[in-house]
């Protein structure tokens, strides 16, 4: 019988809104992959309500958003807004793309938004945050 520290990471990385570029959030799954975790890939242009439900029926513990299209204060305080909503406020929420500084620290202060990752991080500091996170669960 598997414990509780051997059950494997779920991630749900997604793309909202119309951003049509997703090389790098394909490189990040692969590399939570390597990394022994289980990743869901939503596809491009989805909308904040069809990932948060995606997110519920997929049960993971982490949903990545990347975001280049500069929508990413609209789109990831609605997706906080239907994560709450949904009782589904445990859920650790990442993000990732041309975000700047400043608009990463409302996401994080304000929102609730667990880390936002800049162009060119190191895959290995993800996972290392995501692994910390599920371990804190």
């Amino acid at each position: 019988m598997r414990g509780a520290m051997d059950k494997k990471i779920r991630v749900f990385l997604a793309k909202p809104g119309l951003d049509g570029h997703d090389r790098g959030v394909l490189i990040v799954g692969q590399a939570l992959r390597d990394a022994g975790m289980e990743v869901i890939y939503s596809g491009l242009k989805q909308t904040p309500e069809n990932l948060v439900e995606a997110a519920l029926q997929e049960d993971v513990g982490i949903l990545g958003l990347s975001i280049l299209s500069g929508a990413h204060m609209a789109l990831i305080p609605r997706i906080m807004e239907l994560l709450r909503e949904s009782d589904a406020g445990d859920v650790t929420v990442i993000a990732g793309g041309v975000i700047p500084n400043d608009d990463a620290e409302v996401l994080v202060a304000e929102h609730g938004v667990a880390r936002v990752f800049g162009p060119g991080t190191d895959t290995r500091e993800i996972v290392a945050f995501i692994r910390e996170r599920e371990e804190r669960r």
